[in-house]
């Protein structure tokens, strides 16, 4: 059963309209959608290890584009549809702090550290379009920090890929375990960070809704 489940998953990984599919949940997740396109990315370099840069390219070049959705989002529809788009997704406790880290000086390399961690990329581009972030640093900062989470992927699975596919093939009760044990962690990681480090208070530890959007 896992095996042919298996099978099946590596055959429409390769499909000529994955790409497509890739494209369009990098896009969305950049905006609104909850989940993100690295086990997708991951499936399609583990089918086609010789296209993984490929790949990496589409989701990062879909995943900017998508950020602007966000963006525009956050700046022209924060009250009616970004609000219940933050609560939806569970980040309405996170929104002040990025809000507030986003509008120091340091903003840019803010979103640009993002693309080492599993925070939500929608946060970063529904905030930066509530703060008025220009646009010409949004895209720049995003297309870094995009580019850091999806690229290392790409260029790993182009070096590795083909190992790891053999490896997995002959070995795919334990990869799966592996991989359980790879998302649950990543959830976990995602919790921490949400927590936003708050035995180490730094300046935008005690922002608020009412702060933020009072300065809005």
């Amino acid at each position: 059963m896992l095996r042919r489940l298996y099978d099946w998953t590596m055959a429409k990984a390769s499909h000529p309209r994955a790409e497509w599919w890739l494209a369009l949940f990098a896009f969305v997740e950049a905006s609104f959608f909850p989940i993100p396109p690295h086990p997708l990315l991951g499936l399609m370099c583990l089918a086609e290890p010789k296209k993984a840069v490929r790949f990496a390219a589409i989701t990062v070049i879909a995943s900017v584009i998508g950020g602007m959705l966000g963006y525009a989002i956050g700046h022209f529809l924060f009250a009616s549809v970004g609000e219940q788009l933050l609560s939806a997704l569970h980040l309405t406790q996170s929104f002040p702090y990025a809000a507030c880290k986003l509008r120091g000086e340091a903003g840019f390399l803010a979103i640009i550290a993002k693309g080492a961690t599993p925070i939500p990329f929608k946060l970063i581009t529904i905030t930066a379009g509530f703060i008025g972030m220009p646009i010409g640093k949004f895209l720049l900062a995003s297309l870094i920090s995009r580019s850091i989470g999806f690229m290392i992927v790409g260029v790993l699975f182009r070096l590795f890929g083909a190992p790891i596919k053999a490896w997995i093939d002959r070995y795919l009760g334990f990869a799966v375990i592996g991989f359980i044990a790879l998302i649950l962690a990543g959830f976990v990681a995602a919790a921490m960070l949400g927590g936003h480090g708050q035995k180490g208070a730094d300046e935008c530890s005690g922002a608020t809704m009412q702060s933020v959007t009072a300065s809005a």
